[in-house]
């Protein structure tokens, strides 16, 4: 397998130089990142559930899509190229906010990502990449909410942290 490389980054987003992206978790250096949240005409979220031959956090619920720019690419063209690998499908969305969060996720692994969010709304279906995706579902912001609050373990750590300040988002937008 190639080695892939993510954008190191400074607090503001200034690209600091590559790494070697397994390195990065391990070190847990700060490195950009993005996350898709697609919704449909009916106000829910389209979520994933992780193929479990993922590295890190195996067959749990997330966001849409998520993953690395590559070297040259935008978050856009990297949010675009992500969600046809995963998840087999185009959609419009537009990058919103960004924020940083660390996060432990397990095998000694850490996610230090300063994290471009993007919005989408649409209402195809995937075609998932079952060795990306094991199921995936559309929800309602109420369903999600009580998910996490009953069981959180079956979401990842970054959706956890992330999904309060999209709600907060999409509330202050009158976008739902």
């Amino acid at each position: 397998m190639e080695d892939e490389f993510v954008i190191l980054v400074d607090e503001q987003d200034k690209p600091t130089g590559l790494m070697e992206k397994m390195q990065a978790h391990r070190e847990a250096v700060l490195h950009r990142a993005f996350s898709v949240f697609l919704f449909n005409s009916k106000s829910e979220l389209m979520l994933q559930q992780r193929a479990m031959s993922k590295y890190h956090s195996p067959g749990l619920w997330t966001n849409t899509c998520c993953s690395h720019p590559r070297d040259g690419e935008t978050v856009k063209q990297a949010a675009d190229r992500r969600l046809m690998e995963e998840m087999g499908m185009n959609a419009e969305m537009n990058q919103v906010f960004w924020f940083i969060y660390k996060a432990d996720v397990g095998q000694g692994l850490t996610e230090h990502e300063l994290d471009h969010v993007l919005i989408g709304f649409t209402d195809l279906q995937p075609e998932i990449n079952i060795d990306e995706v094991a199921s995936w579902k559309y929800d309602s912001l109420d369903t999600i909410k009580q998910g996490m609050k009953n069981q959180p373990e079956q979401y990842t750590v970054w959706f956890r942290i992330i999904f309060d300040r999209v709600c907060t988002y999409l509330e202050n937008n009158k976008l739902l």
